[in-house]
């Protein structure tokens, strides 16, 4: 067994998953792919509009992450993940480099809190258009059919975050 592990964040745009990434990121060493950061490097490069990406960024990502992996790096995937579909290319690439996995779902309980962060979020990424919350409420998001863990930001402080899914990751830990 490859001793690198796969994290696969999702949820919903404005739960704190890049937050959260950037932070265990630090604590770590793990890479972090952002999908987001993916995706708009395919549109400024003039492969494809937001409106046609349709899991190009997935795709990209999930190469990279494959190659890390293999390579014994730990990485962090940070993306909405919000399809079955997607959620499953992840758990390939894993097999494939024949390393750990652990899904974590974010959520955020409190409508409230969501919508604000939702709608103060700055763009830290150029040409980048973040949704609305009418955008958000909307989405496709199907439920997850794996074992995964779920953490709620409107209860979690990102420290907290990043603590529970250390210690989910640390040798000798199950993942999900």
């Amino acid at each position: 067994m490859n001793e690198s592990v796969l994290i696969l964040l999702g949820g919903l745009p404005g739960t704190g998953k890049t937050t959260v990434a950037r932070a265990l990121a630090a604590a770590t060493g793990f890479w972090h792919l952002r999908i987001d950061t993916l995706e708009q490097a395919l549109v400024r490069a003039g492969l494809c509009t937001r409106e046609t990406l349709l899991g190009k960024g997935y795709e990209v990502g999930c190469a990279l992450a494959g190659e890390q992996l293999a390579q014994g790096h730990s990485v962090i995937a940070d993306c909405v993940n919000p399809l079955e579909l997607t959620r499953n290319w992840w758990r390939a690439v894993a097999s494939a480099a024949n390393c750990r996995t652990l899904e974590v779902e974010f959520i955020c309980s409190d409508a409230g809190l969501h919508r604000r962060r939702a709608e103060s979020r700055a763009v830290d990424i150029p040409g980048l258009v973040l949704p609305t919350w009418a955008e958000i409420q909307k989405r496709e998001y199907e439920p997850w059919a794996a074992p995964h863990l779920v953490l709620d930001t409107a209860l979690l402080t990102v420290q907290e975050a990043v603590e529970r899914i250390r210690n989910e990751v640390r040798p000798g830990a199950v993942c999900r």
